[in-house]
């Protein structure tokens, strides 16, 4: 005897609430199988290993992401008692150094944690006040997206150290011809964002002026950088600030992080370098890294609608047809690949490929307010960290958009990060 099927509930039929709350459950269903698929068949050597002291094992973000649904969804929201208990200190934050983070429960354990938090997570969705906690669930939907990033850059390292890139010199200097660049009118737009999505540090939307400017159509690519370093780049002083210099002489390095002499990369990004590499190779072709601000403006300012949108392209949401992202194609691609991807002003590749450095200190806007606790963003407004825009290869469509702001400190160079260059006048 056959069970009666379940009869179709058109989306015409549902409230508001439940339309909200079946779009979280969908978009933290589809986050967390891409999370656990980059555990598949991972060994316990891997999962444990720290191949950086700035950069957690792999293993420990995974158990993180557990770690923080259930403290913001089930204690601090739902009433629950601590959930795992002899997890906490090992899973926090701000309890135990990276270094000591390499003692953890094995992949099937730390599964089984994960699953246990989503359950409970998912039946506290049906009855939670969902309009008063959009912001939250959407914040923690962005928070494993961003783990996921760290864990794909700390499975780079180690295949990086395993498997290294080597570097041969060529042995003729190729010209060094001028870069396209798009000139950006003087005037206001709209920077930041007031969306339900954003950020703290996003937010909130202010208005701000910017002198006419030029800005690379396209990133830095492999073959333009390539300039850079057969020109004795690395061993010039003049290219490099006081700062810049101090660490290279500190840690001598003489080429990207992730570097291939193979010319099949020559139109792909330049991935793998610090902020003071970036500056470095700018001052050698006589430009500088644009602020946050141009190339937010480069990106969403549509100066005949006098608007700005939510991505290069418009405010549909990304695709494979827009930008490389999420893990889709699995590296960097070449520079002019996504034409559909382009700004109103003409920029390429402004979304996904590599995360790109600007001249910008992170800082608070006017009037920012920190959200959903002090130290997410404000602890790191120390003049210490440097903004990156745009998104990589790895980078989920959650945290894919014109206004959302990463950053890092300038020296580290294993992060997807490349950058295109700003000048006053061409």
């Amino acid at each position: 005897m056959t069970s009666p099927s379940k009869p179709t509930i058109s989306s015409h039929s549902l409230s508001a609430t439940d339309l909200l709350i079946s779009h979280l459950r969908q978009g933290m269903t589809e986050c967390r199988e891409s999370t656990l698929s980059l555990f598949k068949s991972m060994n316990y050597d891997t999962l444990c290993y720290q191949a950086h002291p700035d950069f957690s094992p792999v293993g420990w973000h995974l158990g993180h992401i557990a770690y923080t649904e259930s403290l913001w969804l089930l204690e601090r929201s739902a009433g629950y008692a601590p959930q795992f208990p002899e997890y906490r200190r090992l899973f926090a934050a701000d309890v135990l150094p990276k270094v000591d983070r390499v003692k953890l429960p094995t992949l099937p354990e730390i599964e089984a944690y994960l699953g246990t938090i989503r359950e409970q997570v998912f039946d506290y969705l049906e009855t939670a006040p969902i309009e008063q906690q959009e912001r939250l669930w959407r914040w923690l939907l962005q928070h494993e997206s961003q783990h996921c990033e760290t864990i794909a850059i700390v499975l780079a390292i180690k295949a990086q150290q395993e498997t290294p890139q080597l570097f041969a010199l060529t042995s003729c200097l190729l010209p060094l011809t001028p870069d396209p660049m798009i000139q950006i009118p003087a005037g206001v737009f709209e920077m930041g964002s007031g969306a339900i999505a954003a950020l703290d540090n996003e937010r909130p939307t202010h208005r701000v002026y910017l002198e006419t400017y030029w800005i690379d159509q396209y990133p830095v690519t492999c073959q333009q950088y390539q300039l850079f370093i057969q020109a004795d780049g690395y061993q010039t002083q003049a290219y490099w600030s006081v700062e810049g210099w101090q660490w290279l002489q500190q840690h001598p390095v003489s080429q990207p992080f992730y570097w291939s002499d193979d010319s099949a990369f020559n139109l792909y990004p330049v991935c793998g370098i610090s902020w003071y590499e970036a500056e470095a190779y700018a001052n050698f072709i006589n430009k500088r890294l644009p602020t946050e601000a141009e190339w937010e403006k480069a990106a969403a300012w549509k100066s005949a609608a006098q608007l700005s949108l939510l991505f290069p392209w418009g405010d549909e949401d990304p695709s494979p047809q827009h930008c490389n992202y999420g893990h889709g194609i699995g590296h960097t691609t070449s520079v002019d690949a996504y034409p559909q991807g382009v700004s109103p002003y003409g920029c390429y590749d402004l979304l996904g490929n590599v995360w790109e450095w600007t001249g910008s200190w992170f800082k608070g806007y006017p009037d920012f307010a920190s959200y959903p606790y002090q130290g997410y963003s404000q602890t790191y407004f120390d003049h210490q960290h440097r903004v990156l825009r745009g998104g990589s290869w790895a980078t989920r469509s959650y945290t894919l958009r014109n206004t959302f702001r990463n950053w890092y400190h300038p020296h580290v160079r294993e992060i997807f990060a490349g950058f295109r260059c700003a000048q006053d006048s061409p």
